[in-house]
């Protein structure tokens, strides 16, 4: 298995909207990640189709693909000893219902669909996702 000490994260539309955006990249790096790459853009259709087709056989695949183009997404590439795992525990559960205290869903997600946070769930995924978001010339 393929270890990095790296991984990728967005801001979802809804935490963009809603002005998180400072206090999320606040939480993000008092856990000790830095970021490497970081950018405000908006994912169109063939984006938000491509970087989530794993779900296309789902039955929320179309709402996940209108929710993620409704607005613009901050993307990053974080980095830490542990990145995946770490990260995976600072956002928390799925369901920001479920999410422990303190976690990025518990604080910033309206709900399991508007999440707030995505987070890459290995590295191999974390490596795609950030190729997929970043070139190599904006990576440091």
């Amino acid at each position: 298995m393929m270890r990095t000490n790296r991984t990728f994260t967005m801001l979802k539309p809804d935490a963009v909207e809603a002005n998180y955006i400072g206090a999320i990249l606040e939480k993000i790096t008092a856990a000790g990640f830095r970021i490497v790459s970081l950018k405000m853009t908006q994912m169109t259709k063939n984006d938000a189709e491509t970087f989530y087709a794993v779900h296309n056989e789902r039955p929320f695949f179309g709402e996940l693909v209108e929710f993620m183009t409704r607005g613009p997404i901050v993307a990053a590439i974080l980095e830490k000893e542990n990145a995946v795992n770490d990260f995976r525990a600072l956002i928390g559960a799925t369901n920001p219902a479920n999410a422990a205290e303190g976690t990025l869903r518990k604080l910033f997600a309206k709900s399991m669909s508007e999440n707030a946070v995505h987070g890459s769930d290995s590295d191999e995924n974390a490596a795609i996702e950030g190729a997929f978001h970043f070139a190599g010339s904006e990576q440091f």
